[in-house]
């Protein structure tokens, strides 16, 4: 895992969706302006609240622009329940029933007999 807090908040690496094992760390005031920092990319596949307030875990998630919210882990993750981002980070979800939805492709078929 690469861990950087050097990082300019308008670089490639704090805007775009790094796949890795990276994360960029960024410092914030308030709750605010992290839901800004968060919310302010083309991307949004998931998101990880790391805080010991159980109302923070009910009020944040709400407020992010994110398929996904992990609260106090990352990657936990059951399959039956639907994967996917918002905004660049993909169309639809996978897992669970939405995957049958997903993977196939309905066919409409109409027959008219002679009687």
């Amino acid at each position: 895992m690469f861990v950087s807090n050097q990082c300019d908040r308008e670089s490639r690496c704090a805007k775009e969706e790094v796949f890795g094992p990276f994360v960029s760390i960024h410092p914030f005031k308030d709750e605010d302006e992290a839901i800004e920092l968060a919310n302010g990319v083309q991307y949004g596949l998931c998101a990880s609240i790391w805080t010991e307030s159980v109302s923070r875990t009910h009020r944040i998630p709400s407020r992010l622009e994110t398929g996904m919210v992990w609260v106090n882990t990352w990657l936990y993750r059951d399959l039956r329940v639907p994967f996917g981002g918002v905004k660049d980070s993909g169309v639809g979800r996978e897992g669970g029933k939405r995957s049958l939805e997903f993977f196939s492709e309905p066919m409409n078929v109409c027959v008219r007999y002679a009687e």
